[in-house]
């Protein structure tokens, strides 16, 4: 036995809808179970899937605004205050590479980074970034640190 010798049992049986078949086929006769006139009785019909009866379709009544660019590079920010924060609790060095910023959750794994000056810094720190702000980088140096950036390949 395989699945071409199956045969479905005899209650499963049903005859299929003779449509089209005139009054004694239980269907309506001339207007074979589609009801009234109208656009979906016609032959050929089918409906598109956004189709809303004519109304207002929705993607058509919803504002639409802004410009999204596809080449835009985002940064993860971090601010010195928070560095200082890190290094107070033990959770960062003086020396400071990207991996180090992964393992303290300050960042993502492959994020971009950018270093910003929110918050004053009192360590001493040589850190890694993709970037940082004028502030930040002054604050840094004003320390007696010094920031190193990392080439972005995204």
């Amino acid at each position: 036995m395989d699945l071409s010798n199956l045969k479905a049992p005899e209650p499963n049986k049903k005859k299929a809808k003779r449509i089209g078949r005139g009054q004694g086929s239980g269907y309506g006769g001339h207007t074979v179970g589609k009801g009234h006139n109208g656009q979906r009785s016609r032959s050929g019909y089918k409906e598109k899937f956004w189709f809303e009866g004519g109304q207002m379709p929705l993607q058509r009544r919803v504002p639409k605004w802004g410009f999204n660019n596809p080449f835009s590079t985002e940064y993860t920010p971090v601010n010195t205050g928070t560095i200082q924060l890190f290094i107070e609790a033990g959770k960062l060095d003086k020396e400071i590479s990207l991996s180090d910023l992964q393992e303290a959750g300050l960042v993502g794994k492959g994020d971009l980074v950018k270093l910003l000056g929110d918050g004053e810094i009192e360590a001493s720190i040589q850190i890694e970034v993709h970037k940082a702000s004028k502030s930040a980088q002054q604050k840094v140096e004003d320390t007696g640190g010094s920031v190193t950036f990392i080439k972005n390949n995204k």
